[in-house]
């Protein structure tokens, strides 16, 4: 502070005086400074330098200290009205470029230090940069332009913030999205190498080059690409991360697709061209026609049948190739290969015939049959009705495997069709050539179970004679629901055969003609009549199953399970039961409980008679014989003898 502005303890004591001086003292030292910032300074004259100025009073030119008004004190000499000073700070502001934060701008290098470089950029106040931002550029002077990005107007310092990094930055990604839009092709330097592929700079920024977007063939050595400069086109742009994505393939693939275009609209099919093996797959083989891919199917490799493409060709061999088809819209060519060679059915021997005898080797095996290869490229279908003289059905892999070698002979030939079918069977006799002779009606014979139906058990006699034997012709005496419950598959059974059907090559068998028929024992047995005990072993709505003696069983009816008691009998009840019908046709026997102890009844009364007409026989012949001699109280005791009767007789 200015040493006229203190105040000394003389000046204390009038204090009106002293802050009019001190008033005065601070006009002196401010109002230049005003003058310079308003107005140009006045020049300096001999009278003006020379004059002192006059002091002004301090109360007669400001009043009171309680009134004074501080605004008042530069109003003297003030040249510039209010309109005045209104224009002229409009002209200072205009003065000055309206800068936005967050812009990018050209600034002129106004001074360069080793730690910051300060840039004019027409705002009210110049512009700082750090010195590391512009290191890259060694030649950099006093005077140059270079373009800036307006990080902050006015820093806690009041500095202008600018920065040179952030502007080259924004004006790339601005770039780069110029380009992504307008599918631009661009050149990029090969900074680097990472997991997955490379490290582009584009324009300044940090661009990744995945390995496939680098050419069209799979690359597996990425470091052949490290410092280079290569030609892109930006594919992807993620905003959020900031990341960009570009590609070299898509360049190379544009290309290509021009090239096809052109190769496919010269192709013509039946052309044969040279091409080279590109890609082997477990399906075919890729051909490169010289800037065209072409695809040779498996089927097209070799007239014969292969599991693997290798085994005819190999990566990178040059070979000729016919066109089978092509797709212009979508850029497909079917090649083959086998085409180019004559086919094998023309090789075949003439001379076969049908009924003649081949040898081969299994190639295919399927459900309904396999294929035996005779030749590569002849093939004949062996099915599955044709490998044995067996009816019952089964897979042509019980049979035969891949690779084995089989004899057979042609069933049928077509050479135009190139079609042939063998047969295995053939190769041996038919066992139904000599049927009768070998199973006549009435022959024993052992069987095998192969399989059942609910109306009986199919067996094999031997391959190929297959016979059935009826849910009826099973037993003689049970009763079989099922013929499952009778045997298993696979167990031997002892048959007899009942019929033979050579035309339709069926043998009837039966397995309970092995005995005799019990019926003819059961029906001297089981006399109408005749009273048996039984268990019952079930009961329906009509009535009960009882099981009887030597295993066998019969049915009472609801209205014959009636008890003495008046009770119904129950399941595991043993009973005594009277045979009321038995059919031997239909091995049917018909029960009854409730005659048993009817029958029991009715020979209790028919006794009573019987002894009742004795004794009435017995006293007739008693009164002929003493008739005469009959006394008054002899007739009193026969009269009561003929009541005792005749009430027991009722």
């Amino acid at each position: 502070m200015s040493e006229e502005l203190l105040n000394t303890p003389e000046e204390m004591e009038s204090p009106a005086e002293n802050v009019a001086e001190n008033v005065q003292t601070v006009e002196n030292t401010v109002e230049p400074a005003a003058e310079t910032v308003e107005a140009p300074a006045a020049e300096a004259t001999p009278e003006t330098e020379s004059k002192p100025r006059p002091k002004k009073d301090f109360v007669s030119a400001y009043g009171s200290l309680e009134n004074f008004d501080w605004d008042k004190i530069d109003d003297d000499g003030d040249k510039y009205s209010a309109d005045e000073k209104a224009k002229l700070e409009d002209l200072y502001t205009k003065s000055f470029k309206s800068v936005d934060e967050n812009a990018v701008i050209m600034g002129k290098v106004v001074s360069i230090s080793s730690r910051e470089v300060v840039v004019n950029i027409g705002f009210k106040s110049d512009g700082v940069i750090n010195a590391s931002e512009l290191r890259y550029n060694p030649d950099l002077k006093i005077g140059d332009e270079i373009e800036v990005y307006v990080e902050s107007q006015e820093d806690a310092n009041g500095q202008l913030q600018l920065s040179h990094k952030r502007a080259l930055i924004l004006k790339s990604w601005q770039r780069v999205n110029e380009a992504y839009d307008n599918q631009e092709v661009i050149t990029g330097y090969v900074k680097g190498k990472t997991k997955g592929g490379l490290i582009v700079d584009v324009f300044g920024i940090e661009a990744f080059l995945p390995g496939s977007q680098i050419d069209v063939k799979p690359i597996r050595d990425y470091d052949v690409f490290v410092d280079k400069t290569m030609e892109f086109k930006v594919v992807k742009i993620n905003h959020d991360y900031k990341n960009v994505v570009v590609s070299h393939k898509a360049l190379i693939e544009a290309e290509i697709e021009a090239q096809k275009a052109e190769i496919i609209s010269k192709l013509e099919k039946g052309q044969i061209l040279e091409g080279t093996v590109k890609n082997i797959t477990s399906y075919g083989v890729f051909i490169d026609l010289g800037g065209v891919d072409g695809l040779i199917h498996i089927t097209d490799l070799s007239w014969g049948r292969i599991s693997n493409p290798e085994e005819v060709v190999q990566l990178d061999q040059k070979l000729n190739v016919v066109i089978l088809d092509f797709d212009e819209s979508k850029k497909r060519i079917a090649l083959g290969l086998k085409q180019l060679t004559p086919h094998p059915w023309d090789k075949l021997d003439p001379n076969l015939k049908e009924g003649d005898r081949v040898k081969g080797k299994v190639v295919v095996i399927a459900d309904y049959g396999a294929f035996v290869e005779i030749i590569p490229g002849v093939e004949g279908l062996i099915h599955v009705s044709e490998m044995s003289w067996s009816q019952h059905l089964r897979t042509a892999h019980e049979f035969l495997k891949v690779g084995q070698e089989v004899e057979a002979q042609i069933l049928t030939l077509d050479r135009e069709e190139r079609k042939m079918s063998l047969g295995l069977k053939q190769l041996k006799p038919d066992p139904w050539a000599d049927i009768l002779t070998k199973y006549p009606v009435g022959s024993k014979h052992t069987a095998t179970v192969r399989n059942f139906t609910n109306f009986g058990i199919f067996v094999e006699l031997e391959e190929g004679v297959d016979g059935l034997i009826h849910i009826s012709d099973l037993s003689w005496s049970k009763k079989i629901k099922h013929p499952a419950e009778f045997a298993k598959t696979g167990d031997p059974i002892d048959v007899v055969v009942l019929d033979v059907d050579t035309e339709n090559r069926r043998l009837s068998l039966g397995h309970k003609q092995l005995e005799e028929n019990p019926w003819d024992v059961f029906e001297t047995v089981f006399t109408i009549g005749s009273v048996h005990q039984g268990t019952i072993t079930s009961i329906n709505d009509k009535g009960a199953v009882v099981a009887l003696p030597y295993g066998i069983e019969g049915f009472a009816f609801n209205r014959n399970l009636v008890k003495e008691d008046k009770s119904t009998a129950k399941v595991d009840e043993t009973l005594d039961f009277m045979v009321v019908d038995f059919s031997k046709e239909s091995k049917k026997i018909h029960l009854s409980h409730t005659k048993t102890w009817q029958a029991s009844r009715e020979d209790e009364d028919r006794q009573k008679e019987d002894e009742a007409r004795k004794q009435a026989k017995e006293i007739a012949k008693i009164n002929e014989n003493n008739v005469e001699k009959a006394t008054l109280g002899d007739l009193d005791v026969l009269k009561n003898l003929k009541e005792d009767l005749e009430k027991e007789g009722n």
